[in-house]
C-alpha cells in the first residue's frame, strides 16, 4: 500500500465518522421515536459512506500516475538539459 492510498483511507474514515456522528447526534439530543431513530441512523450511515467514497476518489484522483497528469505535459515541452553541468548546449 502506498502512502497516498493510506492517506486516502484514513482521511476518508475520519471524515465519514465525523459525518455519521454529526447526523447521529441529533437522535441522542432529540426525543425521537424508534422509527425516526432508525431513519436518522440509516441516513447517517448512507451519508458517511458517500463522504468516504468521495474523499477516497478526491484524494486518489489528485495524485497523478507517473507520466500522466498536468506535470507530464510540462516535462515533454522542456528542452533537454546540457550533457555537462555548467556548460551550454552547442545550439544555444
Amino acid at each position: 500500500m502506498t502512502v497516498e492510498i493510506g492517506f486516502a483511507l484514513v482521511s476518508g474514515a475520519v471524515l465519514a465518522a465525523a459525518a455519521f456522528l454529526a447526523i447521529g447526534a441529533t437522535s441522542v439530543y432529540l426525543d425521537l421515536s424508534r422509527t425516526a431513530e432508525h431513519v436518522v441512523f440509516t441516513s447517517g450511515a448512507v451519508v458517511a459512506a458517500v463522504v468516504f467514497v468521495a474523499r477516497l476518489v478526491d484524494v486518489l484522483w489528485g495524485f497523478p500516475r507517473r507520466g500522466r497528469g498536468p506535470t507530464a505535459r510540462l516535462r515533454r515541452q522542456t528542452p533537454p538539459q546540457p550533457s555537462q553541468p555548467g556548460r551550454t548546449s552547442p545550439d544555444s
